[in-house]
């Protein structure tokens, strides 16, 4: 190659150069990751922090945004300011929403009009997906809210994905199988325990004791120190996990 080709040549390069660096310029910015609108149903402030708070810290980390759903204002021999107050706290350090679904604590009723209430509330929030308490549990609360929360799934043409949580496995939840889905929470353990701590006329120490050994164990299953486990609802539309960045490696 003589002189005149290799400056031909450097010129039609410095040409592409130029070329590829103009196209760089007036391409749009990468898309940025889908942000999930997660609701979390639960029979008393508590629940669905002792069940899923890990998953919730993971969650609104990664700037997804949670609810949490209560039934009620779990009001029994603490007051109903008291139990509102600390579930407001719990949900503070989970950057989470509470929501309540107005019904009284023991006395869930689950009848044609709580059905269309609750689904109203489901509605209202627009999710991308809904976790819900297993439900075979001892408390009714408990499985009232699985029932409603099934049934609004249901009657809104299943458009958002369903999860089952587990709460003390043993002593609250029964017969919960072996999880489909696992979420590590090895990394914000601490923030969970503060949630559950947040309720504090609620025995924490025990309570909390409990779950975390539930957590132990499902981290065991999972390869992981610990972990949530979750039920995946048969004809849900699509999986959230991988697509809010929860899935196993």
């Amino acid at each position: 190659m003589n002189r005149r080709e290799l400056l031909a040549g450097a010129g039609v390069a410095a040409g592409v150069m130029a070329l590829d660096s103009a196209a760089q310029n007036t391409r749009t910015p990468a898309t940025e990751p889908k942000k999930y609108k997660v609701v979390v149903t639960g029979g008393h402030p508590g629940d669905p922090e002792y069940g899923c708070g890990g998953t919730v810290a993971r969650l609104t980390a990664t700037g997804h945004d949670v609810v949490l759903l209560y039934l009620n204002d779990g009001a029994w021999e603490t007051s109903a300011p008291v139990r509102i107050a600390e579930a407001k706290k719990a949900c503070d350090i989970l950057k989470a929403r509470p929501v309540y679904a107005n019904q009284t604590n023991g006395h869930a009723v689950v009848d044609n009009a709580h059905y269309g209430a609750f689904q109203k509330l489901i509605e209202a929030e627009t999710p991308d997906a809904v976790f819900t308490h297993w439900p075979i549990d001892h408390h009714p609360d408990h499985r009232a809210i699985a029932n409603l929360t099934f049934e609004a799934w249901k009657q809104l043409k299943q458009r958002f994905p369903l999860y089952y949580y587990e709460v003390s496995d043993g002593e609250d939840t029964t017969q919960f199988p072996a999880p489909t889905h696992y979420v590590d929470i090895t990394g914000v353990v601490d923030t969970k325990k503060a949630a559950c701590y947040a309720h504090a006329s609620q025995s924490p120490d025990f309570f909390y004791s409990l779950q975390d050994t539930v957590a132990v164990f499902r981290g065991f299953q999972a390869g992981s120190k610990k972990a949530e486990g979750y039920i995946f609802q048969i004809g849900s539309p699509y999986d959230l996990f991988p697509r809010a960045g929860l899935a196993e490696k």
